[in-house]
Formats: C-alpha cells, structure tokens, sequence
C-alpha cells in the first residue's frame, strides 16, 4: 500500500507526461526513489519542463492518499506498471500509462484475442450499423472488443459486442466515476457488469478534450488489431487509426462509399496499404484463428443489412400510442394461441451455444406461452433494456417472432432433457 501511494504521486503530477513519468524511472528505478529525490537529482534530466521539476518537489501525499479512498469507495481497483497483472501490450507502447483505475471483471489481455473498434462521432446509419453488426459477431466469436465510451461508434461497437454476449472493455478519458456523455450511462452500467471499465485517470476526473487523444493510445495499446468504421480527414478516428500503425498494430478498415465525408480515414487507410479491407468479422478473425483456436470460433455472423438497434437515448424514449382503429382490429387472444404441434423441435444442448444467458431466458420462458414484453421482463428478472435487446436479436436470429397485440411467440419448440 506504501508503494502505492508513491506511484499515485507520480502518476498525478502536473506538467509531467506519461514519456516523463517513464524516464523517471528509468533514471531512479522507483516511484519511492522519485519521489525522495531532490531538486538538483531532477537537474539531471534536461527533458523535463520547469512546471514538471515544481510538480516533483511537491513530496505531499494527500492527495494520493485521497485517490485510495475513493477507489476503495467506488469499488476501484489500482494497476501499476510494476504489477504482473498489468498487459505487457500496454506496457511495450512508447508512452504507457504509469497508473490503471479498473473496475468490473478481470481480463488477462495478453492471453485474449483483443480487438479494438473505433469510429465517427457523428456517425451515418451505414456506419452505425456496421459497427454493431462487427461488434457483434467479433464478441459472438470469442474476441475481446475494446473501445471508447464516447458519443457515436465507439459506443455502438460496445453494444453490438453485448448483444454478442462476449467480453467488452471500455476505455475512458475521464475518471470512471464520470459518465460522459451523460446519455450513455446504461451502457456504463452494462460494460461495467460484463466486462471492464479502464482509465488513467482518479476518481472524480471531468472528461476533457486533451484526454480523449491520450485514452486513444490505450485503445490501441490493449489490442491486436484496431477496426476502423467511419472518419474524417481530421478526426480522432485517424489520430488513433496512426497510434495503432505506430505501436505495430494492425488495422483493419470498413470501406464506405467514395464521396462520403466520413469514409475518408478507412478508404484512405485501404487505399495507402495501411489497412485490410473488411466487411465481416470473419475476415479480422481469421488472422488470429492459429494463434488462439481455444478462444476463437469463427462462424458466419449477423448479414450485412442486419438494422442496427437503438441506443440508450432512444430506449429511454416512452412508445407512441397506436391509433384507436388499429387498437381496436387487434385480438390479443386469438394472436396468443400458437400451436405448438406445428413448430420445429430443437434440442436445448444444440440451441444454448449460440445464445447469451438473456436470450436463453427469454426462450425457456417463451416455451408455455406467447408474452407481451412487460410479462416476459416480471418472469425473467431481466431489466427492461436487456430483455428487449434479447428479444430484438432472437427476432434477428429467427427464433422468436412478433404476433398481433405486440405478443412475443417461440418459433421453435425448445425440448430440454430432464
């Protein structure tokens, strides 16, 4: 825990880069050797900035013993670089992060086939649609998906690899307390309770500009290969798409239509030989099938024209009222009798593995009778955006259908061995 504190110092010091923090240790070996040295050690390093050597002679430990409170508070745990836990893949970029603030499930991302999943902000329907369909079938298929949290592709890569039912990690340029976009604050949940959420940054730390490029090698840094959906000429998208060519990564590439604004970075990308033309999972995966066959299985994913599901805001939104007429043709009774003599028999051992554990719920409920939403959310516990996800990707699937009186029916008989 001492040594902890002193890391924490370090890694907070104002004017100091994340470049500086690693000559300094280079020089004095330690974040408690730093930290005990005095002005004229710091001299000795002509690269570090005035502001820098001020930062270093401030020897309070307040403030790092504040940053352990709040961690231990919210449930935060610490990485150093001097913990074996910490990627080796991070560790080997230029400019590594002294410091991790994690929350959520352990990964072991040196022993994963990691994949990171970048985009526009201000994504087009293609893009957002590509970017869930990839996401998707990437997690469906084993990998791990990294992105950022932040407003457009990035988030809708995360929940296309939820709805996969893989593993997700998202990577923050604010501290994980701090929901940025505020509209994105389910999917910070979701990405917390099924995966993991990393930054650099403390607890309490406002999401600014000047983090956002920073965050961006980290994205880069955890992952194998980066996946590049939608960008401009001047975006973040291609700032880390050059992160990840300079940290020896490989990229991959969406193409889009040649006289569209935002598929310059990925068209460029393909065009210069920088990047591998993709328009499946498959075709990222299959570079690394050889090298992890005990977690990749690639399989035919989501097609093309898949619709993309709604975001956070969106679900947030109350349903339109139908029209009294249409109201008054519906039979919810008659709608709710399916005859289950007529659908096909699937054996459970061979339906569960393509499913997640919620959609595996939604159809052994389904099994006794068609259910409106708010029925199938009471009998399976599931929170209400999730049970929905669940019924709209087995509706992609084709096992379950939408009958008159918005019931939800089984198109399969699902037999379970006693």
């Amino acid at each position: 825990m001492a040594s902890l504190k002193y890391w924490l110092w370090l890694s907070t010091r104002r004017g100091l880069s994340n470049a500086g923090v690693c000559e300094l240790l280079d020089y004095f070996g330690t974040p408690e050797a730093v930290h005990f040295a005095d002005r004229r050690e710091y001299d000795e390093l002509p690269s570090l900035s005035r502001a820098a050597k001020e930062a270093l002679a401030d020897k309070s430990l307040d403030g790092p013993e504040g940053i352990l409170e709040a961690c231990e508070r919210l449930g935060q745990r610490i990485l150093t670089m001097a913990d074996a836990a910490y990627p080796d893949r991070l560790r080997n970029i230029y400019d590594p992060p002294a410091v991790l603030y994690l929350q959520g499930r352990d990964i072991s991302f040196d022993d994963e086939a990691v994949i990171s999943l970048i985009g526009a902000r201000e994504p087009t329907a293609y893009g957002v649609a590509q970017a869930q369909r990839i996401g998707h079938d990437l997690a469906a298929q084993g990998a791990v998906v990294v992105s950022g949290l932040a407003r457009g592709l990035d988030s809708e890569g995360l929940r296309g690899a939820l709805r996969g039912g893989g593993v997700v990690c998202g990577v923050l340029g604010g501290g994980l307390d701090v929901i940025y976009p505020r509209e994105n604050r389910y999917l910070y949940q979701d990405v917390a309770a099924s995966g993991l959420l990393v930054s650099e940054y403390p607890p309490g730390t406002e999401a600014r500009a000047g983090h956002f490029p920073a965050r961006n090698r980290i994205i880069s840094g955890l992952a194998l290969g980066v996946v590049v959906v939608e960008g401009g000429p001047n975006s973040g998208t291609r700032i880390t798409a050059r992160n990840a060519l300079d940290q020896g990564r490989d990229v991959f590439a969406v193409p889009g239509p040649v006289d569209a604004p935002l598929s310059y970075t990925p068209n460029q990308l393909i065009r210069r030989s920088e990047a591998k033309l993709i328009t499946s999972a498959g075709d990222i995966l299959e570079e690394y099938q050889y090298f992890y066959p005990h977690k990749l299985n690639l399989r035919p994913g989501l097609a093309p024209d898949t619709p993309p599901v709604p975001g956070d805001a969106q679900l947030d939104e109350p349903p339109k009222p139908k029209p009294r007429a249409e109201r008054a043709q519906a039979e919810p009774e008659a709608a709710g009798e399916s005859s289950e003599a007529e659908l096909p028999t699937v054996p459970w051992r061979s339906l569960t593995p393509a499913l997640t554990d919620d959609q595996r719920d939604v159809m052994l409920t389904l099994r006794d009778r068609p259910m409106v939403m708010d029925e199938l959310i009471d009998a399976t516990q599931i929170p209400a955006r999730r049970c929905s996800s669940a019924v709209m990707m087995l509706q992609l699937a084709g096992f379950v259908r939408e009958e008159q009186g918005k019931r939800f029916a089984a198109t399969v008989r699902v037999q379970v061995d006693d």
